[in-house]
Formats: C-alpha cells, structure tokens, sequence
C-alpha cells in the first residue's frame, strides 16, 4: 500500500462579498511508500498544515487526488474509510489541543481500539500499558488526566494513541514545535526507535531542517502552497536546487546574529500566506 497525493490543489473562499478567495495548495504531488519517511518542510503560512488535512482526509481538496492502495479516496465510502483510518493515523502539533482534556489518559490510549471494537477492557487496559512502555512512558500515567502531564509526556501519549491500531503511516504534523527544546531530542529518537522497530511510514512536517535531517529519507520544500523541490535526504543537505530550499537550508545553518540583520538579498522567507 502507498499513500499518494496527486497535483492536489486547495482554495478557501474569502469572508464577505468581496472578499478574495485563497489558494492553500497549488498542484501539489508526492508519495510515501511502505517504511519510508518524507520530511515536508516550509516556514509558516506555505501550506504544509493543510497539505497534511487533506492527505488525513480531514479536508476535502478542490482538484486533485489522494490515493490510497491505488484507491482514490473521493470515492470512499465508510468501510473504505474505516480501513483508512486503521492504517493511516495522525500526531498533532499540540497534544493540550488534541487530547481530550476529560478523559484520563487510559482513555485516551484506548480510544481507538473501543472504537474499532478490539478487546475487552482488561485487553484494552493492557495495550494502553504497553503503548505507553513502548514510547517510553510510565504505566502509572494512565490513571491521570492531561492536565496532570507534561507537555513532553502528553506528546508521547498522542503518539502512544496514534499506534494503538498498529498503522503503517503516520502523519506528524509539526509534532515537536510545541515542546520546549529539551525535550525535543527525545521525540525525535523515540520516532526513529518507532519507525525501526514497526516499519512505519512517516509523512513528518516541520518548519526545522535540522530535525527533518535527522529523520527523512526524502525531503520536500513547500513554498506559498507548492512543492518547489523533491530530492533525497542526502542530495538535498549536499546541495538543494532550489532559491528558496538554499535560503531555508541556510537559515538552519546560520549561526545566531550579533547584530541587526539588514534586509534580505533576497525575497523573506516570512512573506508568506497568514496560517497554514
């Protein structure tokens, strides 16, 4: 099975009567095959977010195709899409948004399997144990409620959640930018042990290319709603071809300045479409 986004477009009608519309997502293509990871990566506002909703089929795109085990997922109906959602789940930016906040964490783990109708409770309750030991999480967690959990911890608990199906891809929609940097480094091998160990295929969004280093196997650079460069990991941090990529790659290699930088050479990265 290989998950496929073809020349996907997406416009957003504008608010009032002459308000314009908004283009999200231009002819935007890419595939991601069994155990592979694709790093999509672009500053804030290029339409990675909404790149990743539709592929989600949270959102309906305005032209173009996503496809699933060669089906276009246009023509779903609800047994289709059940399949869907047990092979392909998602990791969001910031689990206090993603989470249900009422519930306790070992509801939270086993939602997912109460409603595909897998195991008892007591079965139930010992999956949510070894998710959490498998992504380096104390048992004792699942008697609290989100708001007695850190923010390091709760990401852990999504992506605990996330696996509970045993799913071939995951979509990480910039799932470590929330996290205060020390813990970030403990996301991200946790998701490489993942990876590894269950062969997951991972579509990970991020607007940083020093982490997208550390876990792509191919790269993709979104620029104002298009994907501008495609390359492999390697020849992408050797030398990417593209303005924008080479203006991006060094940002991330640029060292802290000791002054006030003057105008860009070259167009801002930041002048950019508001959200994403």
């Amino acid at each position: 099975m290989t998950l496929v986004a073809r020349d996907i477009s997406k416009v957003f009608a504008g608010r009032g009567r002459s308000a314009a519309s908004v283009p999200a997502v231009r002819g935007a293509s890419f595939e991601l095959a069994p155990g592979q990871t694709v790093g999509l990566v672009g500053q804030s506002g290029s339409g990675k977010s909404t790149l990743a909703r539709i592929v989600l089929g949270l959102l309906p795109p305005t032209g173009g195709q996503v496809l699933f085990d060669d089906r276009p997922t246009s023509e779903f109906g609800r047994a289709d899409w059940a399949r869907f959602r047990h092979q392909v789940q998602a990791v969001f930016q910031d689990p206090r948004q993603s989470l249900n906040w009422r519930l306790d964490i070992e509801s939270i783990v086993t939602e997912p399997l109460r409603n595909y109708g897998i195991g008892d409770r007591r079965e139930r309750r010992a999956r949510a144990a070894q998710l959490l030991d498998q992504v380096q999480v104390s048992a004792k967690l699942l008697a609290r409620r989100p708001a007695d959990v850190s923010g390091g911890q709760l990401q852990r608990v999504a992506i605990a959640r996330a696996l509970a199906l045993a799913p071939g891809y995951l979509v990480c929609d910039e799932p470590l930018s929330a996290l205060d940097v020390s813990v970030q480094a403990g996301i991200v091998n946790l998701l490489l042990d993942l990876q590894e160990s269950q062969g997951l295929a991972m579509l990970f969004i991020s607007h940083d290319l020093g982490i997208v280093r550390h876990l792509s196997d191919r790269v993709l650079v979104m620029r104002r709603g298009e994907i501008v460069e495609s390359a492999a990991a390697d020849d992408f941090y050797r030398g990417p071809s593209h303005p924008y990529s080479r203006e991006l790659v060094g940002l991330t290699a640029a060292p802290e300045p000791s002054a006030p930088a003057g105008p860009p050479a070259t167009e801002p990265i930041a002048a950019q479409e508001k959200g994403d």
